[in-house]
């Protein structure tokens, strides 16, 4: 009876190695800074690009100055950057006005429009996990 009870053991123990090894080799073959998840990241990591993305959802078109109100504490330079990043990935639009002073709007494109379920989503993790302000 032991010597079966050693087998059932035996092939347990193989199934667990084998198991960790075919994870490995998955681990191994998937470079996680290539991947989707890696590129939507990069897209709106940064420490105001998501709430750039959400303030334009809620908002629609706005403009620099009405940005900067909305988005208390951040400086200028932080704005323009982000800004110009969100643009760069086809996330924001910019449509400049030919008038003196001049006039600048934002809003989002298709492709920014398309991360707002996400964003959405993060906002009622963070209802139900901790803050209740959205």
């Amino acid at each position: 009876m032991s010597n079966n009870n050693s087998n059932i053991s035996h092939a347990n123990n193989k199934s667990k190695t084998t198991d960790f090894e075919e994870k490995k080799e998955t681990i191994r073959n998937c470079i996680l800074g290539e991947s989707p998840f890696a590129y939507t990241l990069s897209l709106i990591s940064g420490k105001y690009k998501m709430s750039v993305l959400y303030t334009l959802f809620r908002f629609e078109i706005v403009r620099y100055n009405e940005l900067k109100r909305y988005l208390d504490g951040i400086s200028f330079k932080s704005l323009t950057n982000t800004l110009r990043e969100l643009e760069r990935d086809e996330l924001i639009t910019r449509k400049e006005f030919p008038q003196i002073p001049p006039k600048v709007e934002y809003k989002l494109s298709k492709k920014g429009e398309s991360l707002i379920p996400i964003l959405e989503a993060m906002c009622e993790w963070g209802k139900n996990n901790g803050s209740k302000k959205c």
